[in-house]
């Protein structure tokens, strides 16, 4: 009650200390019409960018007679020049019709897309605003002097990283595509999964300064409309300067900051957000990250991979368990040990209690200041193993891990039961990589528990955790939810063939909860060569 008082008391606080809330982007632009004037256009554009080296203005003359002047405006570095040259220039300048059966006075910016450029991607503009956010995302603006329009080419070409297998999910088998951070790859990695006209895809712009393509991908009657207008108010509300990776927006939109448990998934594998939006949740696009976010999100979630709809379901189903056992072995391993070794050594076997104490004799600290100095030593060669280049981070990881714990236990400081308890914790925690922040939090404060009140405190830590849990929603949907008997079961702890899960998750899906039709497979071989 106390930890729940203070929180809310600092949120308050917060709230008062707070800065006036800054006025909406909308609120912000002033929309400002072209001129008809190509000079004044050009000089508002300068005047706007000021000196900025990678404003390019490519003034041309074409038309029978050359008495049309326009300009192609495009930041460099963002654009195709290839595409500029053959689609824009080339037929402008080699057009000779301009100005001969094509009656100037009679021209219009609808006329010059549709029969001279060679785009595929034109829109019509008529304010300075969608002009400079044209230039901005990688387009190339056309103007025209004596219009008051402009036409915006799609020219994108910036480079980027080509599609690779992603190094946070490798699986021995299945699909080893991964998203980039380039936005259109992201969005069709995902329709190669999804061709159907019910997966749809909507996209806004976030942050004053980045303006960030954001989309939200979901396929209609399957995914809740609830849950889709839940996703986009918490995104339109979102008044920010930057969004720089999808990280941000995980923080901004998920339904329990203070919680060690996520409430917002990711992924940078398509097959996994594919496979997530086919149940029925909603997944959020976002430019320049690898990293795709999923809604809502639930605990058992933690523990699949994209291997397991891959491999037999027997064998998935045992590696899943074993996954559920690793995350209780790393929470719960240094806690028992310092509870048995402190408070109930009646409940250790004689000879290995025996073993314990030789092994602990001469050394001065008690078991939790042990664990204490060896989680510490730990978490600080993990992180320095994750900050260094790769071949040296290896080596500081195993060589620092090697010697430091050998030279604690020769220089008597913690025993080898505690090195080996440690060990086993850490290596088990690797195993649900999506949980390591919990699984370092949940540690330390059971290693508190445990060292105060012995095995009593890890059982009132285990409740206060379970109550936790079962106390979160993920835009609505219970996190713990799928502890409870149902269909969901068949692809929780345990992973059921594939052709057994008829039904979507009845908690996230909408109208369309029939996956597939049933399907009894044949027990014997001999019925086919019969039938044939």
């Amino acid at each position: 009650m106390f930890i729940k008082f203070l929180v809310k008391k600092i949120t308050f606080l917060f709230k008062q200390n707070q800065t006036p809330p800054i006025e909406t982007q909308s609120a912000e632009k002033k929309t400002k019409g072209l001129s008809d004037k190509l000079k004044d256009n050009i000089d508002s554009l300068k005047l706007i960018f000021g000196d900025s080296g990678d404003l390019k203005i490519h003034e041309i003359l074409f038309g029978k007679n050359l008495e049309l002047s326009g300009a192609l405006i495009f930041i460099d570095g963002l654009v195709d020049s290839k595409t500029i040259t053959e689609s824009i220039i080339k037929p402008l300048i080699l057009n000779k019709n301009i100005g001969d059966g094509m009656e100037i006075e009679n021209m219009s910016m609808d006329i010059i897309k549709k029969t001279i450029l060679c785009s595929g991607d034109m829109s019509e503009i008529k304010d300075q605003t969608q002009m400079i956010e044209g230039c901005l995302a990688g387009e190339t603006v056309f103007l025209l002097d004596g219009f008051k329009e402009a036409l915006l080419i799609s020219t994108k070409g910036w480079e980027k990283r080509n599609v690779t297998e992603p190094q946070t999910e490798l699986v021995v088998r299945g699909p080893r595509e991964g998203f980039t951070e380039d936005f259109r790859t992201n969005t069709a990695l995902l329709r190669r999964r999804i061709k159907s006209p019910d997966f749809k895809m909507e996209q806004m712009k976030i942050g004053r300064k980045s303006l960030t393509d954001v989309c939200i991908a979901y396929i209609d009657k399957v995914a809740q409309p609830r849950i889709i207008e839940m996703v986009k108010k918490r995104l339109e509300k979102l008044e920010v300067d930057s969004i720089l990776d999808s990280g941000y927006i995980e923080e901004y939109i998920e339904d329990a900051p203070f919680s060690v448990f996520p409430t917002v998934g990711y992924s940078e594998k398509p097959d996994v957000i594919a496979g997530k939006l086919l149940e029925g949740r909603v997944a959020i696009i976002v430019d320049g990250s690898p990293f795709v976010l999923t809604a809502p999100y639930l605990f058992i979630e933690s523990f699949q991979t994209s291997e397991d709809y891959c491999i037999r379901p027997l064998y998935a189903s045992v590696t899943r368990m074993l996954r559920l056992m690793a995350y209780f072995i790393s929470i719960f391993t240094v806690p028992i040990y310092i509870a048995l070794t402190t408070f109930h050594q009646e409940l250790i076997p004689t000879t290995l209690l025996f073993t314990f104490a030789n092994a602990s004799e001469g050394t001065p600290f008690p078991s939790f200041i042990e664990a204490l100095i060896m989680v510490f030593s730990f978490e600080i060669l993990r992180e320095a193993g994750l900050r260094l280049p790769r071949p040296v981070g290896q080596a500081i990881s195993i060589v620092g891990a090697l010697i430091m714990g050998d030279a604690a236990v020769a220089a008597g400081l913690v025993g080898a039961p505690m090195v080996i308890a440690v060990a086993f914790t850490a290596v088990a925690g690797f195993v649900i990589p999506v949980q390591i922040d919990s699984v370092s939090i949940l540690r330390f404060i059971l290693m508190v528990f445990s060292a105060a009140l012995g095995g009593f405190g890890i059982a009132i830590g285990l409740l206060g955790i379970l109550v936790h849990l079962a106390s979160l929603k993920s835009f609505g949907v219970d996190y713990f939810g799928t502890v409870i008997p149902s269909q969901d079961l068949q692809d929780s702890f345990v992973r059921m063939p594939l052709w057994s899960m008829s039904g979507r998750p009845k908690d996230i899906a909408y109208i369309d909860k029939k996956r597939r039709k049933t399907f009894i497979p044949s027990t014997r071989r001999s019925n086919d060569h019969q039938e044939t």
